[in-house]
């Protein structure tokens, strides 16, 4: 695994473990949940719903994959797994990815306007400055505004343990000035 996938799945863990006492539990993707949909204040209930219901797989996948001491919390350890055998978790991802950004498309034009995405990824709890340099990474247009697609993939790309010098790398540490 690149040293690049390591950062990132450090980072996760540490967002996911919501209440920061060194676990992912479904209290803590519950509450990212909320915080993600509150987020989405011009999204429709389907869209919400089915953030909702990404965050409801990726905790069942993680405890069904990873906790394999069966105490219903996954620790830093066990989270490792996610990267070391990705296949087990693309359609997880994928389901997360792709309702993450319908969130973040409320007119369904395919595009995804800097303050929507900046309010979705700072509920998530990733900080300003690193959003920032992501979504520029992703090479806006004009009008600040990124395709759908282009985050899908890119979320896509976070995960993938053989990935480095991608945009996502922009939300670990500092970003590039």
């Amino acid at each position: 695994m690149r040293t690049e996938a390591i950062s990132r799945v450090q980072l996760v863990f540490s967002l996911f473990d919501a209440n920061g006492n060194g676990y992912i539990e479904a209290e803590d993707l519950a509450l990212m949940a909320s915080r993600v949909v509150e987020a989405a204040r011009d999204s429709d209930d389907t869209a919400k719903n089915a953030m909702l219901a990404a965050f409801q797989r990726y905790w069942t996948t993680l405890a069904a994959e990873l906790d394999t001491d069966q105490d219903g919390r996954i620790s830093f350890d066990e989270y490792v797994a996610c990267v070391l055998a990705p296949e087990r978790f693309d359609g997880t991802i994928a389901e997360f990815a792709e309702s993450l950004g319908a969130l973040g498309d409320p007119d369904a034009d395919g595009l995804v306007e800097r303050p929507l995405f900046a309010a979705l990824m700072t509920a998530i709890g990733f900080e300003r400055p690193n959003i920032d340099a992501l979504f520029d990474a992703f090479g806006p247009s004009d009008g600040d505004r990124i395709a759908v697609t282009t985050w899908v993939e890119g979320i896509k790309d976070y995960y993938a343990p053989d990935k480095a010098g991608i945009p996502g790398d922009r939300l670990v540490g500092q970003p590039a000035a």
